[in-house]
Parts: structure tokens; C-alpha cells; sequence
């Protein structure tokens, strides 16, 4: 299922560039980008993505992280293979750093995951697990067809995308979660083996110039980006380009990958991030991947009670009226549903469901 890409330019002795991100990969033929999917064959970039997925879960939308994006709703998630960033502690290294022949993929066109969507009667879709920016012609094929049998979409990404890929893709979706990985270029730079400034450039452009909802996730990795300035000045920027009601999701990392040797993020650590996130005026700051439930807990702005409290991904409790609070009528940010809608756990798909 290779398909001619979009968002690449010819060069010159047979080269292309690959526009798609700000990685800007030059490729000779037969060559393939930092991504592994983009390929130049013959003087043209095809996507090896399209059509190709590593696997199906059904999660709680709060799973991807969002919490105000209609809450306790399911949606389906899959993913390819290949990312356009180096973490060096990725937690879904098996799949962002495989290529697609070292993978166990099978062929899905958009019309046959919308139909699995509607059979596991998830009202939405969910384009993550690798970073889906470098399967931008696939999401965005899905998502219109999606969208026309009348689902939702939700882009889990890092941000690194550029100017172009990121207008048409996001034309397409409802929701997004961005992965602000750290809030200095020496560990982008490092640790990422990219940049941040394009990511701040993504995030500041779908907060003002978009209609798309954005939450943001940072995870908190010891010693390498959870000083407490780091933490405060990373929500002060969030709240000052992009506005002071972006849920921010400070999350603990686990050893994984390439930094086995990094212990865990320690709870605490995130309770402190939270606070200094809050006092720099951020509305709805939560922590994850650690058992917090008032971490978890949205609480209204107005007179503090809790609207949605939550335990991991379930909801425990919900007290929203059309979007306000239900004690004191305070609107809350986001998207929501008339009623709350009782989530249930994650359910894993086998590839070649859904014939």
C-alpha cells in the first residue's frame, strides 16, 4: 500500500526534501528519512504508512491524555511504526523506532477503521502510540472519513510538525494532546535529537489560530527536566501564549529504552510541579501515570469544588451541567458531553478484527 506522499520538493542530482517536519530530510533515491516511512523511490517521496497499522486498543479518552475533551467517552487507537523524534526514553520504542518490515502490521484503509470504530462503538478515533505526524496522508484520509460517518478525532503528537502538514491535518481533527517534552532546547536538542522551538510554534498556533482543543502533556524525568523553575516556567509560557485555561499534564516516567538507568519520577515531584503550575494561574493542572486522584480531579475554577473526579482513567464522580459547574454555574473549559458517560478499562484489539 506505498503511496506518493504530500509535503516534499524535488532537488537537484535526483534528491528530494521532505517538508513535513523541521527535520527537512534531504533523501537520495531509495533513501529514507529519519522516520523510517518516507522514502524517496525514484525521484518521488512515498509514505510507506498509509494503510498500515501495528494495532488497535479501545481507551478512555482521558487515557490519551485529555480531560476536557469529553469526558469518560472511548475512542480507538492505533498507531504505524517509526517517529520523527529520538527519545531517548520513548515508551513505545518498539513501535517509533521499528521499521514497518520489523513490525507486525497489517492492511487498513480508512473505511475499514471507521467501520471498527462503529463496531466497538467508540465515538471517536484516536491517531498516537508513534507519533502520527509522519503518517499525516493516512490520519488525515481516516479522519475524513470519520468525520463524515460522524465520529470525533483526537491527534496525540510532539508537536513537531511544519507549517504546512500541520494546517491540513489539524483542519481534520477535534482534539489534541502535544507532548512539550521539556522547556529548554539543550534537552530537545539532546534528548530528543530535535528542537523546541517548532514545538512552541505548533503549540501557540493551534491555542490562537485554530478551533482544535489542546491540552499539553510534559513528562517529568529526574534530573533531566524536573527542576522546579523548569516546571514554572514551562506553565507561565502555556499561560501567557496559549492561555491560562490549557489543561497541563505533568506525568511520571518509568525506565525505558535507552534510560533504564533513570529511576522513576517520584510522586511528590509532581504534586510540586502542579502547584508551582497553578500559582503561575493555570486553571486545570493534573498529574499522571501515579495513583492521585485529586491530581486527576478537575476542579472548577469558581468556587473549587470538584466537577469530574476521576481515579486513574475512570470517572468516580461527575457534577457538570452543560458544561458549567453544578453548584455555582461556572463554565469549565472544554468540550462536554450533555450527561457524563461511565468509562469502562482499555480493551486490546487483535490486528484482523473488524473484517
Amino acid at each position: 500500500m506505498v503511496r506518493e506522499a504530500r509535503y516534499w520538493e524535488p532537488e537537484a542530482g535526483g534528491r528530494i526534501r521532505c517538508t513535513l517536519c523541521p527535520r527537512d530530510c534531504r533523501l537520495r533515491d531509495g533513501q529514507a528519512g529519519f522516520c523510517f516511512i518516507r522514502q524517496n523511490q525514484g525521484g518521488k517521496l512515498v509514505t510507506l504508512g498509509w494503510g498500515r497499522s501495528t494495532g488497535f486498543a479501545l481507551d478512555p479518552i482521558e487515557k490519551k491524555p485529555l480531560n476536557h475533551y469529553l469526558p469518560g467517552s472511548q475512542v480507538l487507537s492505533f498507531g504505524t511504526a517509526g517517529c520523527n523524534l529520538g527519545c531517548r526514553f520513548c515508551q513505545n520504542w518498539d513501535i517509533s523506532k521499528a521499521e514497518l518490515a520489523a513490525q507486525r502490521s497489517e492492511d487498513w484503509d480508512p473505511k475499514r477503521v471507521v467501520d471498527l470504530a462503529l463496531e466497538m462503538n467508540a465515538p471517536g478515533i484516536a491517531y498516537t502510540y508513534n507519533d502520527p505526524v509522519i503518517w499525516a496522508e493516512y490520519a488525515i484520509d481516516v479522519a475524513k472519513e470519520a468525520r463524515r460517518r460522524g465520529l470525533f478525532n483526537v491527534f496525540v503528537t510532539a508537536g513537531f510538525v511544519g507549517a504546512k502538514a500541520r494546517e491540513e491535518i489539524f483542519a481534520h481533527m477535534d482534539a489534541t494532546n502535544v507532548d512539550l517534552k521539556a522547556f529548554t532546547e539543550g534537552f530537545y536538542r539532546k534528548v530528543t535529537l530535535s528542537h523546541l522551538a517548532p514545538v512552541l510554534e505548533t503549540l501557540e498556533w493551534l491555542a490562537r489560530e485554530t478551533r482544535v482543543w489542546v491540552e499539553v502533556t510534559n513528562l517529568v524525568i529526574p534530573g533531566l527536566n524536573d527542576a522546579p523553575e523548569e516546571s514554572r516556567a514551562l506553565a507561565a509560557w502555556i499561560r501567557e501564549h496559549m492561555g491560562a485555561d490549557v489543561p497541563l499534564h505533568f506525568t511520571a516516567f518509568h525506565p525505558d529504552f535507552k534510560m533504564l538507568d533513570v529511576p522513576p519520577t517520584p510522586p511528590a515531584t509532581l504534586t510540586r510541579a502542579r502547584a508551582a503550575a497553578r500559582e503561575e494561574g493555570l486553571r486545570y493542572v493534573y498529574t499522571g501515570n501515579v495513583h492521585d486522584r485529586e491530581g486527576q480531579t478537575t476542579r472548577c475554577p469558581g468556587c473549587a469544588e470538584a466537577v469530574v473526579e476521576r481515579d486513574w482513567f475512570a470517572i468516580r464522580a461527575y457534577r457538570l451541567a452543560d458544561g458549567a459547574c453544578a453548584g455555582c454555574g461556572t463554565r469549565i473549559a472544554g468540550r462536554f458531553a450533555a450527561e457524563g458517560v461511565k468509562p469502562t478499562r482499555g480493551l486490546r484489539i487483535p490486528l484482523g478484527l473488524g473484517n
